[in-house]
């Protein structure tokens, strides 16, 4: 069980993000179109995790990572939250975010798997934030559970992670 601050307040975890040399749970996702999201066999992943797209931390940090999506090679990035496929669908359209993935896990174990779903707090059963980096075999080079909910997460450590 990890922790994190939502305002002033400490949240827990339901577990701890997967270790730094272990292989990553599978996952499957729901994209804005209601397709299943995965990650790409033989591409390295950037996971950007976050509670809703519907905070300006969380929108921002999608915006920074569509930014940096568009200038990496072999690697994609896939946001990662609890909304429902329509509220990103809406968000990614009126700004244009078109170099990231999304994908909801409001119909999958993800929180529980990789240990980032928010255990008590009034946004218990959201996901904290944080950024997991994977190789293109799934294992995990980078893992940033973020200090408190309102800080975006180290981009450029997560970037560096993808070598």
């Amino acid at each position: 069980m990890a922790t994190t601050l939502l305002g002033e307040n400490t949240v827990h975890t339901v577990g701890d993000l997967p270790a730094l040399g272990t292989k990553a749970p599978d996952f499957t996702l729901t994209s804005s179109d209601f397709t299943d999201v995965t990650k790409t066999a033989g591409k390295r992943t950037v996971l950007d995790i976050f509670p809703s797209i519907a905070t300006g931390v969380c929108q921002a940090g999608v915006r920074k990572f569509n930014e940096l999506a568009a200038g990496l090679d072999n690697a994609e990035v896939i946001c990662v939250s609890q909304d429902l496929p329509f509220a990103v669908a809406n968000f990614c359209a009126t700004e244009g975010i078109d170099a990231v993935l999304v994908g909801s896990a409001f119909r999958s174990g993800f929180g529980t798997d990789y240990g980032i779903t928010m255990a008590d707090g009034s946004w218990r059963g959201l996901l904290a934030r944080a950024v997991v980096v994977l190789d293109g075999d799934g294992t995990v080079l980078h893992a940033q559970l973020t200090p408190a909910i309102g800080v975006e997460p180290d981009y450029d450590a997560a970037i560096a992670a993808l070598g």
